[in-house]
């Protein structure tokens, strides 16, 4: 006997013993009703169709029947035909947000993931394993922020990109994803100046322990906050507390949102269309992110915002890679294999042995500055950005004239232009008024000899 049927002949058999004991007199008719689960009323039809049919007057008349509600055979078939056809292997919650959205869908999430079960579409969900406790969101918009890259197929006909995204742990709002070839110091670098330029600066930022990130001397050992990299510079500069993260658990609210984007936004980006990395930034940026954060983003439990605003030039100039260099003899600055010739500056007349420090910016640009000042600014060729658009030919940019004594006399305000060589005097001519013995250098002597002075003349310069 199934178990089925036992259960059926044991629900017949308390009804038996029930209706015996009110036939009895032992029992009202609302008491055997209570005893049986069911209203006074309820164990008056049962009673009734007891006597007439016998034991086949007490089985469930639904038995064998379709339900009303039953969802037409049609629209079944409909929905395996689009799973298996436009939306494979994306997982149920994602499958039904679109029947809903985009196909007129109205029947619930529970019986779309029954039928792809029993059609043996989408597995089963494994058991999760030992209860964890997981760390309690920060209260404040901006308290924290978490930033990681995931390496994937994101685009069909790519390689294997880099999704770098900057997610809020109060809220798992994210603020900023974009595909690189990389992840690398200039995608952190971009992630991190994108957030504070439109947010603020944040508390403190929670990342993993990349070499980009941070300088760790041991394998799996602490971190080195002595010895900074770029990013552990930029955010000293800025205020902001780097947290290293030393074990993927504890990035699990991170980990759980690649999980999701991996999940969600390369089976989007397929269906957009979208093959090349610029235009799935920017289709990421303007259609996925608002729609994603609209979906997954929770309230904070504080309204107030822990971002501080920061001016967007102090941002550019300090979440960009500086370096050290010491000027050549030539003016010219060696940085990437690049030769960046300094221009001339009122400061001083050449910045030779002199140390400046280079900045190199997200997009490839290139700085030089000397302390706080800009000296020149170039792209990411090395070469000057006044100088970009055109050729300029290197002349003096003042009339080269060697300054003069004031004019000898009055009303003269221009020195006058010398005469012509014909009408100068001879340089070893006597000059006027000079006596014939002091004159100096005035008579011819042969080459190949050096100049002595006779005896006369020693006398002569000699005496007092």
């Amino acid at each position: 006997m199934s178990r089925a049927a036992l259960l059926q002949e044991r629900r017949m058999q308390k009804f038996r013993d029930v209706l015996s004991r009110w036939q009895a007199g032992g029992l009202s008719m609302m008491e055997a009703g209570e005893l049986l689960g069911m209203s006074e009323r309820q164990f008056r039809r049962y009673r009734i169709r007891y006597e007439e049919e016998g034991e086949d007057g007490l089985r469930d008349r639904r038995l064998g029947k379709p339900s009303p509600k039953r969802v037409p055979a049609a629209q079944v078939s409909q929905l395996l035909t689009l799973y298996h056809e436009l939306y494979r292997g994306w997982n149920v919650m994602h499958f039904h947000e679109h029947l809903v959205r985009d196909h007129s869908f109205r029947w619930s999430y529970t019986w779309v993931k029954t039928q792809l079960h029993t059609a043996g579409l989408v597995e089963r969900a494994r058991r999760r394993g030992a209860h964890r406790r997981k760390r309690e969101r920060k209260p404040c918009e901006g308290m924290m922020l978490h930033q990681d890259g995931s390496r994937a197929a994101w685009l069909v006909g790519q390689p294997m990109l880099d999704l770098i995204v900057t997610m809020d742990d109060a809220t798992s709002k994210v603020y900023s994803a974009f595909l690189v070839e990389e992840e690398s110091t200039a995608s952190t670098l971009r992630g991190l100046r994108d957030v504070f330029t439109q947010h603020g600066l944040p508390s403190s930022l929670y990342t993993d322990r990349g070499s980009h990130y941070f300088h760790t001397p041991e394998a799996d050992g602490p971190v080195d906050k002595h010895h900074l990299t770029q990013v552990g510079r930029a955010l000293k500069h800025l205020g902001i507390e780097h947290i290293p993260a030393y074990s993927p658990e504890a990035r699990g609210r991170s980990e759980r949102m690649f999980g999701t984007l991996q999940d969600r936004l390369i089976k989007e980006l397929a269906k957009a269309g979208i093959t090349e990395i610029a235009a799935a930034n920017c289709w990421i940026a303007e259609v996925y992110l608002p729609a994603h954060n609209a979906r997954f983003a929770k309230p904070a439990a504080l309204p107030e915002s822990a971002f501080v605003t920061a001016d967007a030039t102090l941002l550019a100039e300090t979440l960009c890679v500086q370096e050290e260099r010491v000027v050549a003899r030539d003016n010219t600055v060696s940085f990437g294999g690049l030769k960046l010739q300094l221009p001339e500056s009122p400061l001083r007349p050449h910045f030779v042995k002199a140390r400046l420090r280079v900045h190199q910016y997200p997009d490839g640009a290139l700085a030089v500055f000397h302390g706080p000042r800009c000296l020149a600014r170039y792209d990411a060729a090395g070469i000057l950005v006044a100088q970009k658009t055109s050729w300029v030919p290197t002349v003096p940019t003042r009339q080269s004239m060697t300054p003069c004594s004031p004019p000898s006399r009055r009303g003269l305000e221009t020195p006058e232009p010398a005469a012509s060589s014909r009408c100068r005097p001879a340089l070893t001519a006597a000059a006027r008024g000079v006596i014939a013995a002091a004159q100096v250098g005035t008579k011819k002597r042969s080459s190949g000899r050096t100049k002595k002075l006779t005896g006369s003349k020693i006398k002569f310069a000699t005496s007092p």
